[in-house]
């Protein structure tokens, strides 16, 4: 069996199962957000009753981090119903916005965007946020009302993305019919050159395979060039599965897996056992493809679709209105650090903005120092509107005051984030070009798409 189909057989109960099968699936986590938590605790009440009690609290997380600085008084009171969920339930992982249990979130517009708006609690991006608080272990089921739950997969888990309806169906029975997908396998081989990053990688695959590709299919990538790949290239990598329709992404489990698990898990008090699964000799796969790493150049998907895939070089000269680093794919701290890596000691001259994932990146960059000065102090003085208030921002557009939405018609943005569909980011009349967070800084540069090879080089 494979990866995928090991782990679903383990966690329903079964010695072999195949792709096709339909199987009762136990959850070991369940994960929400402001977004999507309202309507699934609506669907839960339902059908479970108003006074019904989750399945387990302790494996049920919940995490604001969507449309949380805004004034939009809907999108705040989302924030409040969570906050009344969980104090009703008792779930321990409840990473509140604000510090009060009984208080009610508020964003203060007076204060702006940049400065720091939330408690203690809070912690940034969903999908960021899971492995930093020590909710992802190897050989677990992991199920998020977020389609990019799939980042997990990183982790040598089964996660996936889920509606409102099977979410409360799960809150209420820690459980879900699952039908196994077939595996295709991407095996990676060498390592990847300066100026080239996970999301130059993922870029490429898609646009081989298509944005529908991998349409109900799990992604399996293994071979010896994973091994190059830090635990953040392999989340970039996982994350963007969705964007080929894949069901999950996966990666074997190794020793810096281990150590990213070990240390986040005794960190955070979460539960430190895992078991991992190992793919069996002779496993059958739909489709395989063979990546090497060496070869990868910056690349860019086009809009409208992640699958319109080009070499930076190839788009050298088109000119841009704006550029953004941030989100669960792009705005972790080492995509950061390539940022400012080439950014470090020049100027933008369009429109830059920074959206760390996590508090905890953000303080990684306030607390690091290059030559006498932070790496925050560096992106700002390069002219870059970095926010404290880590989360979602524009990744998903959102309300007309969320910090780095496009709310023009006919601008250009390149980012690191991982969807560009018509309007995603704001406006529909909007394009979103996706690239590395070094080609995102490369282009801030120059006004245009540029390789950030060139830059570096130099």
């Amino acid at each position: 069996m494979t990866l995928t189909e090991k782990l679903l057989a383990r966690a329903a109960g079964k010695a072999r199962v195949q792709p096709g099968d339909n199987l009762w699936v136990k959850a070991d986590v369940l994960m929400t957000h402001d977004v999507c938590g309202p309507g699934t605790i609506g669907v839960f009440h339902r059908e479970f009753g108003k006074d019904a009690k989750v399945w387990d609290r302790n494996k049920v997380v919940i995490i604001p981090d969507h449309y949380i600085f805004t004034a939009d008084s809907l999108s705040n009171r989302n924030v409040d119903i969570l906050r009344q969920f969980v104090r009703q339930q008792g779930i321990p992982y409840f990473y509140d916005v604000i510090d009060d249990p009984d208080g009610s979130w508020k964003f203060d517009a007076a204060q702006g965007n940049l400065k720091r708006q939330y408690g203690a609690q809070y912690a940034g991006v969903c999908h960021t946020a899971l492995p930093a608080k020590g909710h992802t272990r190897p050989g677990e089921v992991l199920l998020g009302t977020d389609s990019h739950t799939c980042m997990a997969g990183a982790f040598n888990q089964f996660a996936t993305g889920i509606g409102n309806t099977d979410a409360g169906f799960v809150l209420g029975t820690g459980k879900l019919l699952l039908k196994v997908p077939e595996t295709m396998r991407f095996r990676l081989e060498g390592r990847m050159q300066p100026g080239v990053m996970a999301k130059d990688l993922i870029l490429h695959v898609i646009g081989e395979i298509g944005f529908d590709g991998a349409t109900y299919r799990a992604m399996q990538f293994d071979g010896p060039g994973v091994a190059s790949l830090s635990m953040d290239d392999r989340m970039t990598v996982a994350n963007m599965a969705i964007e080929a329709g894949g069901k999950n992404a996966i990666f074997p489990f190794d020793a810096r897996t281990a150590e990213y698990v070990d240390a986040r898990t005794r960190l955070n008090g979460t539960k430190s056992s895992y078991e991992p699964v190992e793919a069996d000799a002779g496993e059958q796969f739909v489709f395989e493809m063979v990546v090497d790493l060496d070869k990868l150049e910056p690349t860019v998907a086009c809009h409208p679709d992640p699958g319109r895939r080009k070499k930076a070089r190839e788009l050298g000269g088109m000119k841009l209105d704006r550029a953004y680093v941030g989100s669960c794919t792009g705005g972790k701290t080492s995509d950061f650090v390539e940022f400012a890596r080439v950014l470090r000691g020049r100027k933008v001259v369009i429109d830059t903005f920074g959206v760390p994932a996590t508090p905890d990146i953000v303080r990684d960059l306030q607390g690091t120092f290059w030559s006498g000065r932070t790496i925050w102090q560096h992106l700002l003085d390069a002219g870059v509107q970095m926010t404290e208030n880590a989360g979602c921002a524009a990744c998903l557009g959102g309300p007309v005051d969320t910090f780095g939405r496009i709310n023009k018609a006919g601008i250009k943005c390149i980012s690191a984030t991982n969807r560009n569909f018509p309007g995603r980011m704001g406006n529909k009349e909007s394009e979103v070009y996706l690239a590395s967070p070094a080609t995102v800084a490369a282009s801030a540069l120059t006004g245009c798409v540029t390789d950030p090879r060139d830059l570096l080089s130099g």
